[in-house]
């Protein structure tokens, strides 16, 4: 049996249990996490596939936030990412109110069914295959906007999509007055595509830039 004091004299390494090596990863995942907000939430912070489920308060990055493959339930309220903001396959359900993302913002593969008011994306938004059902009405999104095989059946009026919007594979029934998107409009195996014709969608949302695929 080896003794503390062949351990202490012989520097003889002891496997950690598994329990241990867990506690002591996210021990420094936490450290990683206040050295970041330490230096002035400067750069990108990765957290991929780790199993962190919640951030502290006060958070702000100013780079990339990375938290796809992880164990995230929540994110700090006022959270500020001046980069993308990846939560692809994350069990997350909701958002904070006052978030703000100035890349991209990816939920694909999450459970979350609603955004919060105020929500503001500088690029693309990936909201598909997700159990969306409704959009606030002051949403903002600068890039492209998908919604690709949710089940979502209307938007909200006076909504501007700054590149594509891809409704495709979704229950959408109609589209709202004041609908303007800078790109194409993807509209293939909608309830409208099987209804309207090309000219038909035109009129009913004069300010499509781009093409329409139905």
């Amino acid at each position: 049996m080896i003794k503390l004091l062949d351990i202490l004299e012989n520097k003889i390494l002891v496997p950690l249990r598994v329990g241990e090596r867990s506690k002591n990863y996210q021990i420094a995942i936490q450290k990683k996490i206040q050295q970041y907000m330490k230096g002035g939430g400067k750069g990108d912070l990765e957290l991929s596939g780790t199993p962190i489920a919640s951030l502290p308060s006060g958070l702000s990055v100013g780079g990339n936030l990375t938290l796809s493959y992880t164990k995230i339930t929540s994110l700090p309220s006022g959270l500020k990412v001046g980069g993308n903001l990846n939560l692809r396959d994350t069990p997350i359900t909701s958002l904070p109110s006052g978030l703000s993302v100035g890349g991209y913002l990816s939920l694909s593969g999450t459970p979350i069914t609603s955004l919060p008011s105020g929500l503001n994306v500088g690029g693309y938004l990936n909201l598909g295959n997700t159990p969306i059902t409704s959009l606030p009405s002051d949403l903002k999104v600068g890039g492209y906007l998908s919604l690709y095989g949710t089940p979502i059946t209307s938007l909200p009026s006076g909504l501007k999509v700054g590149g594509n919007l891809d409704l495709g594979h979704t229950e959408i029934t109609s589209l709202p007055s004041g609908l303007k998107v800078g790109g194409n409009l993807n509209l293939y195996g909608t309830p409208l595509s099987k209804s309207y014709t090309e000219e038909q969608i035109r009129q009913m949302a004069p300010g499509i830039k781009g093409n329409i695929y139905m």
